[in-house]
């Protein structure tokens, strides 16, 4: 049974908590998804002023080239890319180094100041692939002020060790969701399989960049689960998604989440991960509608811009509008 302290004292707990950088624990974190959506306004005056103070007045602005469409083997049950559903989606092979750095620097003109190149499929171990991403980050690394970044799923750390060789930054791997709601995402892998790749991204140096997809069936319990083993893998970003469900796989009739809910999601994983950045990613326009220049107040310090993999984004000249409204500007 949850506490039954007031209101008001967890959120207290949090902001204290959240300033020194030391965040809620798994209980208090369960304590402030007690709080009705009628306190929305009194948790994001907390979760503002600890993303200040931690994050200051700068948005890291990111992108990315789905540089490998459809064909996946894995069955994650909102994907459009997986071969177990009938989506339509495109799906095209690895581009080619000079396709990539081009799209590069399309989102270095757009204001981005890390790009990732994502690939579909369980993992990338093709000597020809390898080479393909060995040329492009080079390529981005001689040419380009930019952070660079992957998203190549399942990985070995020699690979790993290999990229950042050729002078990869960061690597992007989603959790998606809790250990325990894992198994009603995905069945193909284990998740100590996408544990041990995060492991393997920290041993090799890089900038780890983990977080999860939200409204595919989890509940609050499984969100600050979430938020706690991201906490012990000591993650350096949260990309935090909201499902914009997709024609053709188990999760297309999915009810949408309610913007508050939204709001309420990230104000949590920056009460409990205060430090850490959080990118708003896949799904923000749909989900969050009206309410998308909320999501600072809540705790965000950053957010994808331009186009997704399988689903557009709105134009990137309207969220750097939307930044500059809010006094706000892009991390460079």
């Amino acid at each position: 049974m949850l506490s039954t302290h007031p209101m008001e004292d967890i959120l207290d707990i949090a902001l204290r908590k959240g300033l020194s950088g030391e965040g809620l624990d798994f209980e208090e974190g369960l304590r402030i998804t007690e709080l009705g959506d009628e306190r929305l306004f009194d948790i994001l005056a907390i979760s503002e002023r600890i993303r200040a103070h931690h994050r200051g007045r700068e948005v890291i602005l990111c992108s990315i080239i789905n540089a490998k469409s459809g064909l996946c083997g894995e069955d994650c049950s909102f994907c459009a890319q997986s071969v177990h559903y009938s989506t339509g989606v495109r799906t095209y092979p690895m581009v080619e180094p000079g396709s990539i750095v081009r799209a590069a620097e399309d989102a270095l003109r757009r204001g981005a100041r890390e790009f990732s190149i994502v690939t579909s499929g369980r993992g990338i171990e093709r000597e020809k692939e390898l080479h393909i991403l060995e040329e492009a980050i080079k390529g981005m690394r001689e040419g380009l002020p930019i952070e660079r970044c992957a998203s190549l799923g399942i990985v070995k750390k020699d690979t790993l060790e290999r990229l950042k060789e050729a002078g990869l930054q960061s690597y992007h791997h989603n959790l998606e969701t809790s250990r325990s709601f894992f198994p009603n995402v995905c069945t193909t892998h284990d998740y100590e399989e996408d544990v041990k790749t995060i492991r393997y991204a920290k041993e090799a140096g890089l900038h780890v960049c983990c977080g999860g997809v939200f409204g595919i069936g989890e509940n609050w319990y499984h969100r600050v689960e979430l938020a706690v083993t991201l906490r012990e893998l000591d993650v350096d970003s949260i990309p935090i998604n909201f499902l914009n469900p997709r024609p053709g796989t188990p999760l297309e009739g999915g009810s949408n989440l309610t913007p508050i809910e939204c709001l309420r999601i990230i104000a949590l994983y920056r009460f409990m991960l205060p430090a850490k950045d959080i990118i708003i990613c896949g799904g923000r326009e749909l989900n969050l509608r009206d309410l998308q220049c909320l999501i600072f107040a809540a705790g965000a310090s950053g957010m994808m811009v331009g186009g997704y993999l399988t689903t557009k984004g709105r134009e990137p000249e309207k969220d750097l509008l939307m930044l500059r409204d809010l006094g706000l500007s892009p991390r460079k």
